[in-house]
């Protein structure tokens, strides 16, 4: 008989004392992965990806999954240098390798040799799906994003109070900008009624605004699988973003990941502590501004003393010397004196020929002026004439007037028996109205 265990591993061959078999846990994992090779190998696999990661060595640790199970892969570089389009999470693919055990974690392990597409995974479809239409509403536009504000009073955070992503961003405020107050509203990052307490923590945010007086919020969470994100891809969730009346700045998971909260956000950040770095300047940066402010104050202060210094030394100067100053103001007031006579010259000059001028020409205009207004009373005396009365008399008209004096300038306004003076030309005329007749 072959003996099925090298010499070395003989003394650990599972025993049979009492009629059970005691394995070392080291040779049962072996007796598995054996039985699984022999049984299984080479498998090939179809699934969605969850979970997708690349280390700095090349190698990629995945999970394939579906509805009834999942299974832990790992897919070395050698392997992971043949693909030919990048895995990511949601992805329907087809694996071929074979099946083990990972020894120090005693797990069911998937050693991936070849990777291929075989279509989109149920959730990621959903993502897409739902990206395409809230884009085509213009809620991803960059237009409609606000920038953050320089100096926030307060900042919320809408997170979980167990979640590391709480801690990270508490710890990043606090060296940052520890004079900022931060105000949590907890939510549920993760499960199905996450999405729903995240959207009551944002309107609550908003609801208290002006209590909390809060100008930006950080929506944020950990990394993790994309049914571990599924909560910020609600559509509820990106509509309350949206309309929050205070900037969001959205910071779920790691750089790669992408849910629909981030398109929606005014500000992506690629992790929580980013997203807290963005809203809050270093509290150095604002110190240092502040020194630089002082110092150019101070030096402007100190160049106005010293200009007002060196004008204190001139007038001192002056004032102990009092004669220098009273001949300068002596030199001044001739100077003046001088150009005042030269002006009163000057104006006297222009008014004695101005005289002289009104002599030579007053005799001429008071004879233009006497001959003009003889010419004006000659042709009123004419039209006085014109409208002497005396001259319509002497033409054979008369004048009549009742006895009172009163001219009669109507036959309605006489009656027989009545009488009447005539003026003529030369003289009056008592008469008597015997009739009247109307023309």
């Amino acid at each position: 008989m072959v003996d099925a265990y090298p010499s070395h591993e003989r003394l650990l061959a599972p025993s049979s004392e009492g009629g059970s078999r005691i394995w070392p846990v080291g040779s049962l994992l072996r007796a598995i992965a054996q039985s699984l090779e022999s049984r299984f190998n080479p498998v090939a696999v179809q699934g969605e990806l969850s979970g997708f990661s690349r280390a700095s060595s090349g190698h990629c640790y995945f999970s394939l999954k579906d509805e009834q199970g999942q299974v832990r892969c790992a897919m070395f570089r050698r392997a992971a240098g043949l693909l030919d389009f990048s895995p990511r999470d949601g992805q329907l693919v087809e694996l071929r390798g074979r099946l083990g055990v990972y020894e120090p974690r005693g797990e069911l392990q998937l050693v991936v040799e070849s990777m291929q597409q075989a279509g989109q995974g149920s959730l990621f479809e959903q993502f897409l799906q739902l990206k395409a239409r809230l884009e085509a509403e213009g809620l991803f536009a960059s237009a409609r994003k606000r920038l953050l504000p320089v100096m926030p009073r307060a900042i919320g955070v809408v997170t979980s109070l167990g979640a590391a992503a709480l801690h990270d961003v508490v710890t990043a405020l606090q060296r940052r900008a520890p004079h900022i107050p931060v105000v949590i509203y907890p939510a549920s990052v993760q499960g199905i009624q996450a999405a729903g307490e995240l959207r009551a923590a944002l309107l609550k945010a908003a609801e208290r605004q002006a209590t909390d007086q809060v100008d930006v919020l950080l929506l944020v969470r950990g990394g993790g699988a994309m049914e571990d994100l599924w909560a910020f891809n609600d559509e509820l969730l990106a509509r309350t973003i949206i309309a929050s009346p205070m900037p969001v700045v959205c910071g779920v998971g790691h750089e790669t990941d992408f849910t629909i909260a981030d398109f929606c956000a005014d500000v992506r950040a690629p992790t929580p502590t980013a997203a807290a770095e963005l809203c809050a300047q270093p509290q150095t940066s604002w110190l240092a501004a502040l020194e630089q402010a002082f110092s150019r104050l101070q030096n402007g202060v100190d160049r106005q003393m010293q200009a007002a210094s060196q004008r204190l030394d001139r007038a001192t100067a002056r004032a102990r010397q009092p004669s220098h100053l009273l001949i300068r103001q002596h030199g001044r007031l001739g100077v003046i004196a001088q150009s005042l006579g030269h002006a009163m010259q000057l104006a006297l000059g222009q008014e004695m020929r101005r005289l002289e001028a009104l002599s030579s020409d007053l005799p001429k205009v008071l004879a233009a002026r006497l001959m003009h207004s003889r010419h004006r009373l000659e042709r009123a005396q004419l039209r006085l004439d014109m409208l002497d009365p005396h001259l319509v008399l002497q033409r054979g008209y008369a004048w009549l007037a009742n006895l009172e004096g009163h001219a009669i300038t109507s036959v309605k306004t006489t009656h027989p028996g009545q009488p009447v003076r005539a003026t003529l030309a030369d003289g009056q005329v008592d008469l008597t109205v015997v009739a009247r007749r109307l023309i």
